[in-house]
């Protein structure tokens, strides 16, 4: 994609433009920029048979030598109300993509079985309210009443590119009666949660399918996503 990054250094890579013979052929100039001392080179290559590839089409590549390694991207941030077993499965998935998962709970036992970041809160929707711009939210708690105060604040963050609740088609038309009291519309939310895959419950395959459905909703317009993952 137009926009792909990836940093060579002597003895390492990060990022990818897509593989192939083409990153190989990219590697191996930086690495020559590096050794002789260049700031700046350009590459036009054609992805046929010339390289192995075939894919069709050129690819113009743009190399800079920079002089100290950027700052770490911020990436998209994902709150997860619920630190139950679903709950940490999804923050593990999460955590293998290049999102920012923050597990939110008000029950410090359940927080502690947890790895990565978390937050202790006895108001959990006061952190819909103050999260970053462009924050995805999933409502998974152990309480209906709660996913469904929840799922409202989620709501009305118009800038919530996926909000997601766990439930059945049961609790999604119970949570729309309650939700249309309020004035709110309920096209936004995803509910079930990774649903429609497969018929095992396992806390470790729904939260495959649902980080799968998550990374899809957010890369849908790559451009914005690279924007936000990879500026810097």
């Amino acid at each position: 994609e137009t926009g792909a990054i990836m940093i060579v250094t002597p003895k390492a890579i990060q990022g990818t433009i897509g593989g192939g013979q083409l990153e190989y052929m990219a590697i191996d100039r930086a690495r020559q920029m590096l050794a002789r001392g260049e700031t700046q080179a350009r590459m036009d290559v054609p992805l046929g048979p010339e390289i192995g590839q075939c894919c069709g089409g050129r690819v113009e590549l743009a190399l800079t030598r920079i002089t100290e390694a950027p700052a770490a991207p911020e990436h998209p941030v994902v709150q997860i109300f619920g630190a139950g077993h679903v709950g940490r499965a999804l923050s593990r998935a999460l955590a293998l993509l290049p999102l920012r998962p923050i597990l939110i709970d008000q029950r410090a036992d359940e927080l502690a079985l947890a790895r990565g970041e978390t937050i202790l809160t006895p108001l959990p929707e006061t952190e819909i309210r103050n999260a970053p711009f462009g924050t995805s939210f999933i409502v998974l708690t152990h309480d209906h009443a709660l996913d469904f105060l929840l799922a409202s604040e989620a709501l009305r963050r118009m800038d919530a590119p996926y909000i997601g609740m766990i439930g059945s088609q049961t609790k999604l038309a119970q949570f729309r009666r309650f939700a249309r009291a309020q004035g709110l519309d309920t096209d936004r939310l995803t509910c079930p949660i990774g649903a429609g895959h497969s018929r095992d419950k396992r806390p470790e395959v729904i939260a495959a399918f649902t980080a799968a459905e998550i990374i899809g909703r957010l890369t849908q317009t790559i451009p914005e996503f690279h924007k936000h993952s990879c500026d810097n």
